[in-house]
């Protein structure tokens, strides 16, 4: 049986399973051969902290037979605190000049993009406030000077969000965004590296949310079924 097990837990997790599970809800329930972190009836919840790949076989077991909802923290504002080499005292603690967004779940989300579409299926974004710990370990630090990240803690969830179908999803889209496009033009749109701009637009695809429908050079077309009139008319009216 999985488990993760209170003695391994990181920080960030525990904090955030404390955070969500309400005074009517279980943790840590054994469910199918898995553990899951909140039951709330008969709502499975799972926080992931780390990488979907990781947790691949057991979401797509488990929605088989049981509606499940997927929680992933993304740091909206993150500091980067430096341990000193006994790791009991602060040396440093500097604020990151990276600032996250919802769209970054899609370089996670690309482990199972189809999932979305499952019925039983939901996916909810906690934009967080963060301090990420590190400490100095010269024989697994060589691209860092020697330092690496030791762990994540919550200071406190700033906004959440929700997502249930490909259409949510869609939402994220940059508001007036020209179809067809390419993921250069959908990485300008968004202030995102192109890589980001990819694997958005992959997972959409594999969604049936975009569709491809030509090449521009060697640059991939997307283009929404409709053509993107529904979704146009749903972006907010800019002043």
């Amino acid at each position: 049986m999985e488990h993760i097990g209170s003695l391994n837990e990181k920080p960030l997790h525990a904090a955030l399973k404390a955070w969500y599970a309400g005074p009517d809800d279980q943790v840590e329930v054994p469910i199918d051969g898995f553990v899951i972190d909140v039951l709330r009836d008969d709502l499975l919840i799972e926080i992931q902290t780390g990488g979907f790949a990781n947790i691949k076989r057991k979401l797509l077991d488990l929605v088989e037979r049981h509606p499940l909802r997927l929680v992933y923290p993304i740091p909206r504002e993150k500091w980067l605190v430096k341990l000193d080499l006994d790791q009991d005292r602060v040396t440093s603690r500097r604020k990151s000049p990276k600032r996250g967004s919802e769209v970054d779940l899609f370089t996670e989300l690309v482990s199972f993009p189809a999932l979305m579409a499952r019925s039983n299926f939901a996916l909810e974004i906690l934009l967080t406030q963060e301090e990420e710990i590190w400490r100095y370990d010269g024989r697994r630090g060589w691209r860092r000077r020697g330092w690496v990240v030791h762990e994540r803690r919550l200071l406190q969830v700033v906004d959440r969000h929700q997502y249930q179908t490909p259409s949510d999803l869609m939402g994220l889209l940059p508001g007036g965004l020209q179809q067809p496009f390419t993921t250069a033009d959908l990485a300008t749109a968004l202030s995102r590296p192109r890589r980001v701009a990819q694997k958005m637009a992959y997972c959409l695809r594999k969604m049936g949310a975009l569709h491809q429908v030509g090449q521009k050079g060697r640059a991939k077309l997307y283009q929404t079924p409709d053509g993107g009139e529904k979704w146009q008319a749903n972006q907010p009216n800019k002043p």
